[in-house]
């Protein structure tokens, strides 16, 4: 290897994706070397390359800025987690909407949409699944309309692991168990639960106990449905809520904030078909309880 002004140099010496070469070549994360692949600061051959899967051949240059990063995306609100030409996977933070709601209201879609007009992408970001705007998280979005509906049209199959964590009020008796009933809204916006078909959506949710202290438990939630409230409500009927819910919640607060964090996300890719795993921490702030 050869250092040159503000690049790295290198030459491959056996075949390998991109991806996998450079993080087995350079002594960077894996976080930092996606950055700088964003960033456009990855050359092969001369030719800037950000296919994470490129077929790397012996004999290749790479070369690797030292300067590069993805700087072009500023949100203390969302974080990009992933990005290729069809889709973005972000995390987003509490106390911001997934998509407008309003003239002004603070939303991923419009981060997202000015993050394209600044790199000057032609496309916008279409929203596939929602948060609310008190859950934090991982959310896909698509950057056409095509893979939007291919997204949207079989997204029971294409998401194969979503899984929440929570803490709870209260000490959970059980260590893992399944929530099934039907969910159904009153004129209010107030999600129903009923163990008979009362004419709204059946749903159906997997929780495990990770963890209990006095008061609190944390909960890792997976749902087999989607439905709105899903979590939320059925947290209640176990008669342990999510903290600092003030919809559904007993009043109990530690945190100063909804305690419901999306933080698996595994799906088909719309396009490709390949698995594509995500995975955030669980956020801290819910760890210094126990």
């Amino acid at each position: 290897m050869e250092t040159q002004n503000k690049y790295d140099k290198y030459v491959v010496s056996e075949v390998a994706p991109l991806l996998n070469w450079l993080l087995a070549n350079l002594k960077l994360s894996r976080t930092k070397i996606k950055d700088i692949l964003h960033g456009q600061g990855i050359r092969v051959n001369g030719k800037v390359v950000t296919k994470f899967d490129y077929p790397l051949l012996p004999g290749m240059k790479v070369t690797v800025s030292k300067s590069k990063r993805n700087n072009a995306f500023h949100s203390r609100y969302v974080k990009l987690v992933y990005e290729d030409q069809y889709i973005v996977v972000v995390e987003k933070n509490v106390g911001i909407l997934s998509m407008a709601a309003g003239h002004s209201t603070l939303n991923v879609k419009t981060v997202l949409d000015d993050y394209f007009r600044s790199t000057k992408q032609h496309c916008q970001a279409h929203v596939v699944h929602r948060l609310d705007r008190d859950t934090s998280g991982l959310m896909i979005y698509a950057k056409d309309k095509q893979t939007e509906l291919s997204l949207e049209r079989d997204w029971h199959n294409t998401v194969f692991d979503r899984r929440y964590v929570a803490v709870l009020s209260g000490e959970m008796e059980h260590n893992e168990g399944t929530i099934e009933n039907w969910l159904k809204d009153n004129r209010a916006f107030f999600t129903f639960s009923s163990p008979v078909d009362n004419g709204g959506k059946y749903a159906i949710t997997h929780f495990y106990t990770l963890d209990r202290r006095e008061g609190y438990s944390l909960v890792e939630f997976k749902l087999e449905t989607g439905r709105k409230n899903q979590i939320r409500v059925h947290a209640a009927d176990m008669g342990h809520p999510v903290c600092g819910d003030v919809k559904y919640g007993n009043g109990d607060d530690p945190l100063g904030r909804l305690c419901l964090h999306a933080y698996v996300l595994c799906f088909y890719h719309p396009v490709t078909h390949k698995p594509m795993e995500f995975e955030t921490s669980i956020p801290q702030s819910f760890l210094s309880l126990f």
